[in-house]
């Protein structure tokens, strides 16, 4: 077939930066994102988490193409912020939110598997 073989979709090439940062000429306090071999999962929670800032004035993404594995997200700030620090503050939130789910999963199984190894 002419399909690309279907690790090409998760696996970053050598020599390939993970994210990519580009600023905008035209327009103060805007830069796209390059994130390689990624798609609307990340995308849309970035994107979601980018507009709890108050700082921002527009997040938004795209895939440039289904058999390009990689999703652009731009950005564009108020003159309080700059656009990379809108996206490290929005991948550490999203990075805490992460862990409280997983911490908080973990504990419930924990719960959930002593109340069944219990005599009735």
């Amino acid at each position: 077939m002419n399909a690309p073989d279907r690790y090409e979709r998760f696996v970053v090439p050598e020599g390939t930066k993970k994210v990519s940062y580009e600023r905008d000429t035209k327009i103060i306090n805007a830069a796209t994102f390059t994130i390689e071999r990624e798609d609307h999962t990340i995308g849309n929670i970035l994107r979601m988490q980018l507009h709890r800032d108050e700082n921002l004035l527009f997040a938004g993404y795209k895939l440039p193409h289904p058999l390009q594995y990689k999703i652009l997200v731009r950005i564009h700030t108020t003159s309080q912020s700059s656009p990379m620090q809108a996206y490290n503050q929005a991948i550490n939130d999203l990075d805490k939110e992460l862990d409280h789910l997983k911490n908080a999963f973990e504990v419930e199984v924990e719960k959930h598997s002593r109340g069944l190894l219990m005599p009735v």
